[in-house]
């Protein structure tokens, strides 16, 4: 285009005098005009020529980018430039502005429009396999295959998306198949196969390019393989579970059988046939370990057998009778035990709990385990009705059976069981603090007195059920036996195990003392007592009288 400057044409006036006449004009100044050439069409990264004309000749030129992406070089000063069209991600319009200063200063200006057209090279796909480390590949690697290394030929282009594709082979379970690196497992194969697969890769242009890519993957010379789990260790009387459904076969079925391998503890398992089956730990005394085989056998009758080691441990249930409690509540019901909301009661831990699991030397409701013994302390049959001690399997202590019926106090046989004594209790021939001697034969049958000391002294100088060494049982040794879970109105000791208790209404109580010395900062004349109807403990004065049941330490 041509712009030009006009200026008014300044014209000499021609001046006429008398006697002659002169003329004179002066040359007019010539407007600077540019023109550049038409717009043009360029693609993106080609090169072009632009030139431009003006006059008058000999001046100066200035271009610049006045809109649009930006121009490597400007601004420039020539009448022609060649200019490299920029990369772009869509079609851009780039707008140059020349300028152009005459010798006689004079300006002019023009414009033109370079379109730019863009033109997306196709990203390049690869496929590499990255991993096992060793090759070739065979089961149980993991397979490995990576697209990262794709390219975009364009200088700012991106691969902005991946999509992955198994063509062939045996079915795998592959991962994600939108990043740019996909894994599975190689299988377990009868027959090499060769697996085939394709990735197509698409750049921030919207172009898509796609490539494929094939690996064999190895027959398997062990057609199935056993898993039978990881060795356990587990507590007697856990839920434990035998698992060997990480086996595998080539046909992607099997079956499973299970057997106890090396070792005569009674387990049962629940279900032998069942790739996933139970059992509960046994009663056992110290540390066992047992195996368990697993034969995994699919269609095509290929078999293999593996073994797992389970160690199994006592429980830590203690040298200690439990509460004798095995019924669960609310706070208005029974309830079944193991409630997730009234959680950790009696009947849901210790020994009670695992009851019926236990293996005991003898009888006993709940986790009681006792054995009766006759006069010389010898082992008795668990139906026998006439016994003369007992001994508590749990903490190995031996208890006094109490007579019965043998007079009126007191005119009764020493161990009589409606025999009441005061707290008295000797060591090395003197007193205990706080001890008081009862008057003989006031709530006994003792010359003596009637202090708990006498009862000890003959109970041992007859080396009674085989023993010299009896004893005022200590207050949770005496708290060890009362069973909580069973009341027939009278008492909480068994009366299986602990016959002839005297009736409540012969000293309005059924207190029974215990070594405790109740220390309140102010005396030592109170004891401790648990009364056996209630199972309450309670300090009582040493001078009152309460029944007594002796123990000894075999």
């Amino acid at each position: 285009m041509l712009n030009r400057l006009v200026l008014p044409l300044l014209i000499g006036s021609l001046l006429v005098g008398c006697g002659g006449g002169s003329s004179s004009s002066e040359p007019a100044q010539e407007n600077a005009s540019i023109n550049v050439n038409n717009n043009i069409t360029v693609v993106e990264k080609a090169s072009v020529t632009i030139a431009a004309s003006a006059s008058p000749a000999d001046g100066v030129f200035n271009w610049q980018v006045i809109s649009g992406p930006a121009l490597e070089g400007f601004p420039q000063q020539a009448s022609e430039v060649t200019i490299t069209a920029p990369d772009v991600k869509t079609d851009s319009v780039i707008m140059l502005q020349v300028d152009y200063r005459a010798p006689n200063d004079k300006t002019a200006s023009d414009t033109i429009t370079i379109n730019v057209t863009s033109e997306n090279q196709l990203p390049i796909p690869a496929i590499t396999q990255t991993a096992p480390d060793v090759l070739p590949a065979k089961y149980p690697d993991t397979v490995k295959l990576s697209a990262a290394t794709s390219s975009d030929p364009d200088t700012n282009g991106a691969i902005v998306s991946y999509q992955w594709q198994q063509l062939a082979g045996p079915i795998l379970s592959l991962s994600d198949l939108t990043q740019s690196e996909i894994s599975f497992v190689h299988p377990l194969l009868l027959q090499t196969q060769t697996a085939r697969f394709s990735v197509t890769i698409k750049d921030d242009e919207g172009g898509e390019a796609s490539t494929e890519f094939s690996m064999t993957l190895a027959a398997t010379n062990t057609p199935v393989l056993a898993e039978a789990g990881d060795e356990q260790t587990v507590t007697e009387f856990d839920v434990v579970t035998l698992d060997a459904s990480k086996s595998v076969s080539v046909s992607g079925s099997y079956t499973c059988l299970w057997s106890q391998q090396g070792s005569n503890l009674p387990i049962v398992i629940n279900d032998v046939a069942s790739c996933t089956t139970t059992f509960i730990a046994p009663n056992v005394d110290s540390t066992a370990e047992v195996s368990f085989k697993v034969i995994i056998k699919d269609p095509l009758n290929l078999s293999e057998d593996d073994s797992v080691k389970v160690t199994i441990t006592p429980k830590a249930l203690g040298l200690r009778n439990d509460s004798g409690l095995d019924s669960c509540f609310s706070n208005t019901s029974v309830i079944t035990c193991n409630d997730s909301t009234f959680v950790n009661q009696d009947g849901d831990v210790g020994r009670d709990s695992v009851a019926n699991l236990i293996d005991k030397t003898g009888t006993g409701r709940v986790g009681f385990d006792f054995t009766k013994l006759n006069q010389f302390a010898d082992e008795l049959p668990d139906s026998e009705t006439v016994f003369t001690c007992v001994r508590d399997n749990v903490t190995g202590l031996i208890w006094e059976v109490k007579e019965t019926n043998t007079g009126t106090v007191p005119n009764t046989s020493i161990r009589d069981g409606k025999n009441h004594y005061t707290w008295y209790l000797s060591a090395d021939g003197s007193a205990q603090d706080g001890s008081i001697i009862g008057p003989a034969n006031s709530t006994c049958p003792s010359n003596v007195n009637c202090g708990i000391q006498s009862l000890i002294d003959d109970v041992n100088a007859s080396n009674f059920c085989g023993g010299s060494n009896w004893r005022l049982p200590t207050y949770l040794e005496l708290l060890g036996i009362i069973d909580f879970g069973h009341s027939d109105g009278n008492q909480l000791l068994d009366p299986i195990f602990f016959p002839n208790i005297p009736s409540a209404a012969l000293l309005n109580h059924q207190y029974y003392w215990t070594t405790q010395t109740s220390v309140d900062g102010r005396s030592l004349t109170q004891a401790f007592i648990l009364d056996m109807q209630t199972g309450n403990d309670l300090a009582y004065p040493k001078k009152n009288t309460a029944y007594v049941r002796l123990v000894r330490t075999p």
